[in-house]
């Protein structure tokens, strides 16, 4: 036995309905049968593919989309497996598939298109443009994924990833020039308001329940046509039966466009709701099991608003499909194949049941269009008791039972009639009400009908109420807003990726409070504050997080390594027992339980737990640098230099990485090499006055005084409170016979930091050469007290204070 038709549609609508509703596995096992159903078609495929994908299944994934994807120039195929080939780090071969079909998405946006009822299931150029930047990223080619992630925004202000991207790679982004209103979201919003998006709030279920809300524009109406030819089959499209008749089975002969008049509009489907269908992509993806009828493909475009062209008064209320009123100023104009009942003498009667006497026959009274039309049933009645003259009680015994079937027939017609019917333009906008209750409620004179009650009348139309101009200014208005919000967020998160910390921070402190007040943002401020040192307030707010969601686990490193600089060792052990409990196969877990270990000394512990996190996310780049620390702190210099290598690789713009090469250069006396590693770290990190302090000490190992002491400058002038940037100013200074200088740097160290007793140190050598015998000898003794272990130095020097020269002095101490 041969399936009938219709199953494939209802597939579709089973697996969308499981994706929607977070059933994975179920769609994944429909889209089997989908596929097996239709083994040619790419739409199964595609429905296959995105199921996997979403399963996290990127082979499965990539051989169910490659097939449809490269030979049928399937957008939906060729889109899934570019995706799983970023899951597979396949970026060339996934950047090439959708290359290979961009003819089907240059050029299409869905902006301001996706809705509750309605979606998209392909991809637009935006999107497109996004996958292919995040492709080539990951590839390494730098400029074309910065060129498709800056196509991406043109295009879609709202691509959030496309612009955090931009600024993770480095480029130069304005987010003025970002999170702006663009005239193609203005005519987006001008076109909606238009056809009824916009101006109309959206109907409540009440509403909803109550009628139909496809409503037809005055120039497309599914319905009634302004003129026809004899040759029009009209509402009589060949079927042997009423209901054939009125539901129109067989497709118009009249010759009219396959094509829906608004390519982009959405279109009623079975089940009430709204679902695009992308023509030439999708096929029929989307569509109910009323889509395999062949008159499915020749319905119109509705939006499912009210019209800006309405009529000044309620709309007529009309019955379901087989009980419609016919509009037309001429009846005789307007030829249909519908018979004429034998109970009617010398009347039309239309499908709703309306009788129209001809002119020959004027009605006794004359209307009134204002008066409360009569009931249905009155109507029933009275035409049931318009008995020809002269005729027969049996012949009104047989116009009764033919009253009688032709009214169970149309009971019947009424409740099967479909949602959707295809047709052409009429002249006059109506309300299609598809929930009437079917059954024939009892005339009641105190509640009217808005319905005609005779041809004159429904011989004019209603007058058409002229709606109010489209008006944008409320979407514009919360375009705006949302803009100017992500504009305030883009524009920290830009200056926090340039590690620009306080224009990062104001720009955080213009959020509202409410958008303020949420982890990621939060987050970003505890960044800000980690990257200026400043690690009680980083501290303070990722507790505020920790608070806000207990489960997160994002950027959870940065708060175990605050916890670490500020030695709290209980918070960072409490830290990392949590986020193990929650999650043992995150990274982030592992990067905690290193740094409590680490701060515990058990540094081959340490380098176990980060090693565990790099295992987990290869990506990890700060998990390689914490690893290389804890070499560094065991002196294995090798693989300390191996951990940096790897961190840089999964990140060629960690700072942190760079630094620690550096560092581990200079460690091993190779200055020249350490000053180039310390620079590229200062070209990406240019706020970081810790590593101009290495620049300028290699400089003054390599006896390159001058340099040396250009760089001290420019990190006090980066963070004046740079006790280290000062120090080491002043014994550059004090190298260089300035001891008036120095002297000045040093009496703000001595407020800024009075227990450290290199700070006492240095002074009593300043004054010595100043020659202030008394002032040297009580710094050097206060130095003395604070740290015992440096007596015999100290002593040293002040036994050679009545000396003209220090030879035992160089600014290579570390004192």
């Amino acid at each position: 036995m041969s399936p009938p038709a219709g199953v494939s549609a209802q597939l579709r609508q089973l697996i969308y309905y499981h994706l929607d509703n977070g059933f994975t596995e179920n769609a994944l096992f429909l889209a089997g049968r989908l596929q097996a159903h239709e083994p040619r078609s790419p739409d199964a495929a595609h429905l296959l593919a995105l199921c996997n994908l979403r399963l996290g299944r990127y082979k499965a994934a990539v051989e169910c989309a490659r097939a449809k994807g490269a030979h049928t120039q399937h957008l939906g195929c060729a889109y899934i497996f570019a995706h799983a080939c970023l899951g597979l780090e396949r970026h060339e071969a996934g950047a090439h598939a959708l290359e290979k079909v961009r003819s089907l998405w240059a050029g299409r946006s869905h902006w301001n298109k996706h809705s509750e009822t309605s979606r998209r299931h392909v991809p637009d150029a935006a999107a497109c443009h996004c996958m292919l930047g995040k492709l080539y990223a990951a590839h390494g080619d730098t400029r074309r994924a910065i060129d498709c992630y800056v196509e991406a925004l043109k295009l879609n202000s709202f691509m959030w990833d496309a612009f955090t991207g931009l600024c993770d790679m480095g480029a130069v982004v304005r987010p003025q020039n970002v999170f702006k209103i663009t005239p193609d979201m203005l005519a987006s919003i001008s076109h909606a308001a238009t056809n009824g998006y916009a101006s109309q709030p959206p109907p409540s279920q009440e509403s909803q329940d109550a009628r139909n809300p496809f409503v037809a524009t005055p120039d497309i109406d599914p319905f009634n046509a302004p003129s026809r030819s004899a040759a029009d089959v009209g509402l009589s499209l060949g079927g042997a039966n009423l209901l054939s008749r009125l539901n129109g089975r067989n497709a118009p002969t009249n010759g009219a466009s396959a094509q829906p008049a608004y390519p982009d509009a959405e279109t009623p489907v079975g089940n009430g709701q709204s679902m695009h269908v992308e023509h030439g992509i999708m096929g029929d993806v989307g569509d109910t099991v009323l889509a395999e009828q062949p008159d499915r493909a020749l319905a119109p475009g509705r939006k499912p608003r009210i019209p800006a062209f309405a009529t000044a008064e309620e709309p007529p209320r009309m019955r379901p499909i087989t009980s419609r009123v016919r509009t037309k100023t001429n009846p005789e104009g307007d030829q249909t194949d519908i018979p004429r009942p034998i109970y009617q003498n010398g009347h039309k009667r239309t499908v709703s049941g309306h009788a129209l006497q001809q002119a020959q026959n004027p009605p006794a009274q004359p209307s009134d269009p204002t008066a409360a039309p009569p009931r249905r049933s009155v109507r029933l009645l009275n035409s049931i008791t318009q008995i020809r003259p002269g005729s027969s009680r049996p012949a009104g015994s047989s116009s009764k039972d033919a009253e009688s079937k032709e009214r169970r027939e149309l009971r019947k017609a009424r409740a099967v009639a479909p949602k959707a019917r295809s047709g052409t333009a009429s002249t006059v906008g109506r309300v299609v009400s598809g929930n009437r209750k079917p059954h024939i409620e009892p005339a009641e004179p105190s509640k009217p009908e808005s319905r005609p009650a005779s041809a004159a009348a429904m011989a004019v139309a209603p007058p058409l109420r002229m709606a109010p101009p489209a008006d944008t200014s409320r979407e514009r208005d919360v375009l705006t807003w949302l803009l100017d919000l992500l504009l305030k967020i883009g524009s920290g998160y830009r200056h926090l990726s340039r590690y620009d910390a306080n224009k990062a921070l104001e720009s955080f402190q213009a959020v509202p409070k409410a958008q303020r007040e949420t982890p990621w943002v939060l987050a970003q401020i505890g960044k800000a504050h980690y990257e200026r040192t400043h690690y009680a307030e980083a501290g303070t707010m990722f507790r505020r997080i920790r608070e806000m969601t207990p489960s997160s686990l994002e950027y959870m490193e940065v708060y175990s390594n605050t916890l670490w600089q500020l030695k709290d060792e209980v918070a960072l052990a409490h830290l990392a027992h949590t986020l193990m409990d929650q999650d043992r196969l995150s990274p982030q877990a592992w990067c905690a339980l290193g740094n409590a270990s680490s701060l515990d000394r058990q540094h081959d512990d340490a380098v176990k737990c980060f090693s565990r996190a790099t295992q987990l996310d290869p990506k990890f780049a700060y998990a390689f640098t914490l690893q290389g620390h804890e070499h560094v702190a065991n002196e294995e210099f090798d693989k300390a230099i191996a951990a940096y290598r790897n961190a840089i690789s999964a990140d060629n713009r960690h700072y942190n990485g760079w630094y620690g090469l550096g560092n581990v250069y200079e460690r091993l006396g190779k200055f020249e090499v350490a000053e180039k590693h310390y620079r590229a770290a200062a070209e990406i990190n240019q706020n970081n006055a810790m590593i101009l302090v290495r620049i300028g000490l290699v400089l003054n190992r390599m006896k390159k005084i001058e340099p040396a002491l250009l760089q001290f400058d420019k990190a006090i002038k980066i963070d004046p409170r740079s006790v280290m940037a000062r120090f080491r100013k002043s014994q550059v200074l004090l190298k260089l016979n300035a001891p008036e200088e120095a002297l000045n740097e040093l009496l703000y160290l001595k407020d800024a930091a009075p227990d450290d007793p290199n700070i006492h140190f240095l002074l009593g050598r300043c004054y010595k050469k100043l020659r202030n015998r008394a002032s040297a000898i009580r710094h050097l003794t206060i130095a003395m007290n604070l740290d015992p272990k440096s007596h015999g130095v100290i002593k040293e020097v002040m036994e050679s204070i009545d000396q003209e020269e220090d030879g035992g002095w160089s600014s290579e101490d570390d004192h």
